[in-house]
């Protein structure tokens, strides 16, 4: 590779999210043109900006690494290796960035015989770049970040999302209830990118979510485990990446977060 994996990330998602901030802080959702992948689900022209942006950047720099992005699918190099590509998610959040809400990101990660081994998340709003590689540890702006150390589910703070599809919202809905009655509060923001690195930095204690793809988790979730702290599906078992539920926290408290996933049908 001409450029390290790790900076790669992080120069593509802040290529990415120049693009996303200017959007942001010159029209906001004035004027926007968008688009529905579902009933709910938003793919606006800042999506493909950005995406664009990230791609380029990759391109340049890691020239021989395929990519997988969310709005544009497969990004084939002639040649390359199988084993390897770059996640890419040009806006998590889309529809908080459609209506001014800001709370978004962009996430690249590179992944390598289905381990990721580098991330970046950027948060276009407050100027945060949450890093990570395997092994060398977590960052926020270059200064190390870690879990914290909450241990009892009732001085918790969470955060959770709700999927796309209307079948599985009702499931979802009964979670968030069963958790919002043991935590001490539960909070939906609506960029899983971002409650991962938030959660990586200690301002939150624990995540679940499902119906995830795999750009959505793979930075995010290195970055926690970088940061301390552990990353599950909803039944205690390793987390794979792209799989269909997840579970984070900061370890103090997963046993109790899962046992109450299990008990609303999580398990």
């Amino acid at each position: 590779m001409k450029t390290a994996p790790g900076r790669a990330c992080a120069a593509a998602a802040s290529a990415g999210a120049a693009v996303v901030r200017e959007a942001h802080a010159g029209r906001g959702s004035n004027g926007l043109s968008i688009r529905y992948k579902g009933p709910v689900d938003l793919v606006t022209e800042v999506d493909r900006d950005s995406e664009e942006a990230v791609i380029t950047r990759l391109q340049r720099d890691c020239p021989e690494v395929p990519i997988l992005a969310e709005e544009r699918g497969a990004v084939a190099v002639a040649g390359a290796r199988s084993d390897r590509r770059f996640l890419v998610d040009p806006l998590d959040g889309t529809t908080n960035f459609a209506h001014g809400f800001p709370v978004f990101a962009v996430s690249v990660a590179y992944e390598e015989r289905g381990a990721v081994l580098a991330g970046a998340v950027v948060d276009p709003v407050r100027d945060e770049v949450f890093t990570a590689e395997r092994g060398a540890g977590a960052r926020r702006n270059e200064t190390p970040i870690a879990v914290s150390s909450a241990t009892e589910l009732e001085r918790a703070l969470l955060a959770t999302g709700f999927p796309y599809s209307r079948d599985a919202l009702e499931r979802a809905l009964a979670r968030f209830c069963a958790l919002a009655r043991r935590a001490r509060a539960v909070r939906r923001a609506g960029s899983a990118a971002l409650d991962l690195c938030w959660l990586a930095a200690g301002r939150l204690d624990g995540f679940w979510e499902e119906g995830l793809r795999a750009w959505d988790t793979a930075a995010g979730e290195l970055i926690v485990r970088e940061a301390g702290g552990r990353v599950t599906d909803f039944a205690g078992n390793p987390f794979e990446n792209g799989g269909p539920n997840l579970t984070a926290s900061n370890g103090g408290i997963h046993e109790e977060l899962l046992r109450l996933l299990a008990e609303t049908g999580g398990g």
